[in-house]
């Protein structure tokens, strides 16, 4: 095989990333639904022969995506114009972890034609087969290279020595010594036939694929089957030509089959997209560089995340746990317990095996094995320029211990709809285990990401309003916490774009002051949203977490603060809705508010400058009353009362590594 010099690996690098970000633009623009097309909640990746992610988004709950396909579809049966797809959460195990995201999967090929290396100066434009033998810049030099390459016999071809029997005169090589030919993808085929080069994939959430309650989604679904149409890994289509009964059928069961087929249209062009992209990445550097530049990505990932974990963890076992507060059904609360061992001679384990039994509720997590090193790989390689996240995060850990049966690997037909509120607790858990083993050397939990959904009718149609409502993330030990972030790069919707697509009038959107837990560092704001309703009916479901376990802060930080949901707040007839509710019905005019959770503070909150607590106030996130309690700054017109916060801050209270209602070294 080839090898890929430095330069041309970082070239191919950024050649996959413009390639995602291509795919993306074009599924942002041309998809029908608001969750991709505004919140954008989609992916992509690009995956090497063999099915490894080689270059991923920074999304921490990737598994395996190829797997589930190729143990139905064998490599060696693919095609040119083949295109696979599946939602199956329990038939991926956990590689998609609700129905609602699709995965649209399609080998990539290179056929012999489109091999541009023979492009360039020299009459390098032209195709191959077209090349004169002047023309062949291998026949310049020494050993003869100046005479006409007609001229040349075999033997003067220094192509033909070296190891593999290349001592031998060049027409006696037969095409199994040609190295050229060899390679994964089925490298080892003559040139003239189709090589596989690698997959592409887009993947992205559909509003609604049938279920219980519109939107596929509730907080009522007592099993899997509720949940919407599962679609086990299908070849959607041959060598280009589409199964379009299998389409109508799953357009078919949705309530809004004309949104459903756009969406579907958009995520197959992007995927088609991506195809000859990486076809045009492998015809420019040839299949053999395109491979070996896959195999240095992984293995660089794998071993800087290796490298870390050695450096943040200490021989033994560390552990930490948190808590969910509950399934919306009477349930909970219900524990994630990690224990993360390196032994003597540096294998890492990863246990969850402690962890709660599985919810009736939909908030279980079936959680692929290849999920936690994707998350530590994400949170490690934060700081490392040039690297990607890929399949060499998993490979740093040697295993993956779960319990069949647990919150992280519940027994179909558990409901899994809602378990983004999990995957969240988790994610947060990940860095509890940093902070354990570095002293508080980590970020501060985030609160879960807010799901809310308003169905109904107006003017003769029906609607459904899906709204991710953002939160506030955990402070760091060099800096705040990000205010007002759904998840990841995805987006708010505008109030513009609310009020012309909806019956809704947005009458307030604002920072939620003092949801930020207090520390040396601020951890992040969560929202304000007031949606009046306009129609004459709806109904409304509510997500909402770490209500009773608000987000922890972390080395002498305090804690975020609660999200909540509020009917028609400050009138007689305000009420509280539970955090995770639905059927709630809502009348025109009535106002639903929701406050989003904040994230979790970081290091002493005396610590924060008083200038720095004086212009929170200013700015809205923090009140007048908070910088006096939790920071101990006294304002008074506008300006700090010098004496008076220095007096209070000489009263510095004693702190502890975490701090969730209180500080204790251990949150759950």
């Amino acid at each position: 095989m080839s090898a890929c010099d430095p330069v041309t690996l970082e070239i191919i690098r950024g050649a996959a990333r413009a390639a995602q970000a291509e795919m993306e633009a074009l599924l942002e623009r041309t998809a029908m639904s608001a969750f991709i097309r505004e919140k954008k909640d989609f992916y992509t990746a690009i995956f090497d022969a063999e099915g490894a992610m080689a270059v991923g988004s920074d999304l921490p709950i990737f598994g395996d995506i190829t797997g589930p396909v190729t143990a139905r579809y064998p490599l060696e049966s693919m095609q040119p114009g083949d295109l696979y797809w599946y939602n199956d959460c329990y038939g991926s195990r956990g590689a998609v972890s609700h129905s609602n995201d699709q995965v649209f999967l399609a080998p990539v090929f290179l056929d012999a034609s489109d091999d541009r290396r023979a492009e360039g100066p020299g009459g390098l434009n032209r195709p191959q087969e077209k090349l004169d033998a002047s023309d062949d810049r291998r026949a310049e030099g020494p050993g003869g290279l100046n005479r006409p390459r007609e001229e040349l016999d075999a033997s003067d071809d220094r192509r033909a020595e070296g190891p593999g029997g290349l001592n031998r005169p060049r027409e006696e090589l037969d095409a199994p010594d040609d190295r050229r030919a060899e390679g994964p993808g089925g490298l080892d085929r003559p040139r003239s036939q189709p090589v596989r080069v690698g997959f592409v994939m887009g993947w992205a959430h559909f509003s609604d694929i049938g279920g219980l309650r519109p939107g596929s989604l509730s907080p009522d679904a007592t099993d899997h089957f509720q949940e919407g149409v599962i679609i086990p890994p299908v070849r959607l289509q041959r060598g280009g030509e589409t199964n379009e009964d299998l389409l109508r059928t799953f357009w078919r069961n949705s309530r809004f089959p004309v949104q459903s087929e756009g969406d579907t249209r958009a995520l197959m062009a992007a995927v088609r997209l991506g195809e000859a992209r990486l076809a045009e990445m492998a015809g420019r550097f040839g299949p053999e560089v395109l491979a070996d530049a896959f195999v240095q990505l992984l293995t660089r990932t794998e071993a800087i995340v290796r490298a870390k974990l050695r450096a943040t963890f200490p021989v033994g076992t560390t552990r930490f746990a948190d808590a969910i507060d509950g399934d919306g059904q009477g349930n909970g609360p219900f524990i994630l317990r990690l224990a993360l061992t390196r032994t003597q001679d540096d294998r890492f384990v990863l246990d969850a095996t402690e962890t709660s039994d599985q919810a009736p509720g939909p908030v279980n997590l079936l959680m692929h094995p290849d999920v936690p090193g994707m998350a530590l790989g994400l949170y490690f390689l934060q700081g490392e320029p040039g690297q990607v996240l890929n399949a060499g995060g998993p490979r740093a850990l040697d295993e993956v211990r779960l319990r069949e049966g647990s919150l992280l690997w519940p027994r179909s037909p558990a409901p899994l709809g809602l378990r983004g509120l999990t995957m969240m607790r988790l994610l947060a858990a990940f860095h509890g285990l940093v902070a354990v083993a570095r002293d508080g050397e980590a970020p501060a939990a985030h609160s879960a990401y807010v799901i809310l959904a308003l169905r109904g009718e107006h003017l003769g149609k029906r609607f459904l309003l899906s709204d991710g409502v953002a939160v506030g993330y955990g402070a760091r030990p060099f800096a705040d916490g990000v205010d007002a972030v759904y998840f990841v790069a995805q987006e708010n919707y505008p109030a513009e774009f609310l009020e012309l697509g909806y019956p809704v009038r947005l009458r307030g959107y604002g920072m939620h002051r003092d949801s930020g837990g207090a520390g040396r560092f601020r951890g992040g704001c969560g929202v304000v949203r007031d949606y009046e309703v306009l129609c004459d009916e709806a109904q409304v479901a509510i997500r909402i977490d770490s209500v009773r376990n608000p987000p922890w802060g972390v080395a002498g930080g305090k804690n975020g603060g609660s999200g909540r949901a509020v009917v028609n707040p400050g009138t007689p007839e305000e009420r509280l809705l539970p955090p995770l509710s639905d059927g709630t019905v809502l009348r025109r005019g009535d106002l639903l508010r929701l406050e989003t959770g904040g994230g979790g503070g970081w290091g002493h909150p005396f610590d924060r400058p008083a200038e720095q607590v004086l212009q929170d106030v200013r700015g809205g996130f923090v009140s007048p009353a908070a910088a006096l309690r939790d920071y101990g700054v006294a304002i008074r017109d506008g300006v700090v009362d010098a004496a008076r916060t220095a007096a209070l801050r000489a009263q510095r209270p004693a702190a502890g590594l975490f701090h969730r209602h209180g500080y204790a070294d251990a949150v759950a």
